[in-house]
């Protein structure tokens, strides 16, 4: 059956969704389902995704959704389908961005920076937690911090939404970001609107944005290849997950042949020792012949 709504894990997808003009105020709400109410945004703009170096042969960050609210605030928000080394440090990088930004170029300047949040939407989970707790979180928020855990600045916020680890059914939402969880991991699935988001002016709007049907032919095309990509990223991903699964089960399969073979052999020697010994062969002549020690032999029944 073909989906009746666009994937939002594709670039076009999560874009038609979040980074339109008309998609402002579904980002708005979105990014408010994350932040404490002290720091609720109201309005905001978007800026250019593509951003340059201080000179020509800087390497140049793209972000998938750049935009800045009504009091100065930066967000950057970045759908991450598949891991990559360094993703924590390329996060990092792109923040640097929007804070060397900030700097007042020819005037006196105090270094009062502005709030810079980057949201990184992951569709897959980390596998570094030393917490077997922290393994199941959906979310993640990171700040500065003293070694006592207070925080040492905050106006740099990372926050990591780990799409795999939410599992809640349409009945367990509790929460605006539990919502959002839920439309953004589903959409692609569903054909019909779910009955939690029926009275929700809001919802029903980024519906609508998000039927295929609806669409111009130019929007369908550009979908068809960026869907395709997503395809070819995740049969991508498959095949190394299943190569690495197959050389981790060949290596295991030897391993236990190894460890098989080994233990047979013991198990060999040990009742060629028995039998020797119920015979009355002595200690002695039984360790030439096994190469078990004395002791050993002692032990045998």
């Amino acid at each position: 059956m073909e989906a009746r709504f666009v994937n939002p894990f594709t670039d076009f997808g999560f874009k038609k969704l979040f980074g339109e003009e008309a998609s402002k105020p579904s980002l708005i709400d979105f990014l408010n389902s994350l932040l404490p109410s002290s720091a609720q945004i109201k309005n905001l703009s978007f800026k250019n995704s593509e951003q340059l170096g201080a000179t020509w042969d800087e390497r140049k960050a793209v972000f998938d959704i750049y935009c800045e609210g009504e009091n100065g605030e930066i967000f950057i928000v970045e759908l991450q389908k598949a891991k990559q080394d360094f993703f924590r440090e390329r996060t990092i990088f792109y923040s640097t961005f929007p804070i060397a930004e900030q700097a007042k170029q020819g005037k006196d300047w105090n270094f009062n920076l502005t709030a810079v949040y980057c949201i990184g939407i992951l569709d897959f989970t980390f596998s570094d937690y030393k917490e077997e707790a922290d393994r199941h979180q959906i979310k993640h928020e990171i700040k500065l911090r003293y070694p006592d855990g207070s925080t040492f600045y905050d106006k740099l916020t990372y926050i990591y939404l780990e799409m795999p680890n939410f599992s809640k059914t349409e009945s367990e939402l509790d929460s605006r970001l539990d919502k959002w969880l839920y439309f953004i991991k589903h959409l692609k699935e569903f054909q019909d609107i779910p009955i939690i988001f029926r009275n929700e002016v809001l919802f029903l709007s980024a519906f609508e944005k998000a039927e295929v049907a609806k669409y111009t032919p130019e929007e369908k095309y550009n979908y068809t290849q960026s869907l395709k990509n997503y395809w070819d990223l995740v049969n991508v991903m498959n095949s190394a997950v299943g190569k690495a699964s197959r050389e981790n089960f060949e290596k295991g399969l030897e391993k236990g042949i190894e460890i098989g073979k080994e233990k047979g052999i013991e198990e060999g020697v040990a009742k060629v020792a028995r039998a020797l010994k119920l015979k009355g062969i002595s200690p002695e002549i039984i360790s030439e012949t096994t190469g078990l020690t004395t002791d050993e032999i002692e032990l045998l029944n």
